[in-house]
């Protein structure tokens, strides 16, 4: 079997990470912790939401918190727009690139977008094309990927279907997504199988949660595929506001470690990752709860 000789790791705790957390965490530490996010040799970080604050009050602040962090040169600092009023704000804060998002199922695009599929097609359409017509690559979400917290099972040919239709937006990589994190290793091959053979070329990065403790068999899994570009959230933060009991995302560190034990090439300073989840966790007066965060607070003890 060969492995990808390097795998690009896209840090999300900022937005998806931090968005479900109740208690609202200062600006400052926002920006300091992106900023030490920055030093680990991350090649992508995204930083916030432009959404509206009665939506997600975590975000409020997020043209503060975009203007306020440190750029480094190599760096890709992104954010997430749901339409046009959104993508104003990610402009003006001279983002570097763009993401839009939607479920493959009805039930959670409602919930999520409060608009049917159907009606979510055209706000993306011209949210993209006026990033696009401003040199802004754009990247897309697709939600519910491998099962719905309101349908269940999610159709391959509805995700399929959904997928044409971002790729035919200009979207330059979509990122699949198992946001219950009920996905497990075989059904994970069969739908990136039917990815791999209707859409020849095409980039994706997957997006798994780890609700159930799956999410590093179901990247493995994605590895032996042949992919290698993953989403995920410093020390296991996350969920979702809109799928009832969805934990964090698959932890930064936990997945670094990973990679790096099986000698393939993350670019990530493990040492300095391990730094910025600490930072976080003295801020937040709360330990983080990813594999590698217990390890380094143990030792710390």
């Amino acid at each position: 079997m060969k492995w990808p000789e390097k795998v690009t790791i896209k840090e999300v705790g900022p937005r998806d990470g931090l968005q479900n957390e109740k208690k609202i965490i200062p600006s400052e530490t926002k920006i300091g912790w992106i900023d030490s996010l920055s030093e680990t040799g991350l090649s992508y970080i995204e930083v916030t939401s432009f959404v509206n604050p009665k939506w997600i009050p975590q975000l409020a602040d997020s043209l503060k918190v975009a203007e306020g962090i440190h750029r480094k040169p190599g760096v890709t600092y992104a954010a997430l727009v749901p339409n046009l009023k959104g993508l104003e704000g990610a402009l003006h804060a001279k983002m570097d690139e763009i993401a839009v998002f939607m479920s493959a199922s009805e039930g959670h695009n409602r919930k999520n977008i409060n608009k049917s599929i159907h009606d979510t097609y055209p706000v993306l359409q011209e949210t993209v094309n006026l990033a696009l017509q401003e040199g802004k690559k754009v990247r897309g979400y697709l939600s519910t990927v491998f099962g719905c917290p309101y349908e269940g099972k999610v159709p391959a040919a509805q995700v399929l279907s959904i997928c044409e239709r971002l790729f035919e937006m200009g979207i330059e990589e979509l990122s699949l997504g198992d946001t219950i994190g009920i996905a497990n290793p075989r059904q994970v091959e069969e739908i990136l199988e039917q990815c791999l053979k209707t859409f020849k070329g095409a980039r994706f990065a997957l997006h798994f949660h780890d609700t159930r403790g799956m999410a590093l068999a179901n990247i493995l899994k994605a590895l032996e595929m042949g992919f290698d570009t993953f989403d995920s959230a410093l020390g296991g933060l996350g969920g979702c506001p809109y799928a009832p009991g969805a934990s964090g995302n698959v932890a930064t560190d936990d997945l670094v470690h990973m990679l790096e034990k099986m000698g393939i090439d993350t670019g990530i300073n493990q040492d300095k990752l391990l730094d910025a989840g600490y930072f976080l966790q003295q801020k937040m007066q709360s330990k983080l709860p990813s594999h590698q965060m217990a390890v380094y607070n143990a030792a710390k003890a």
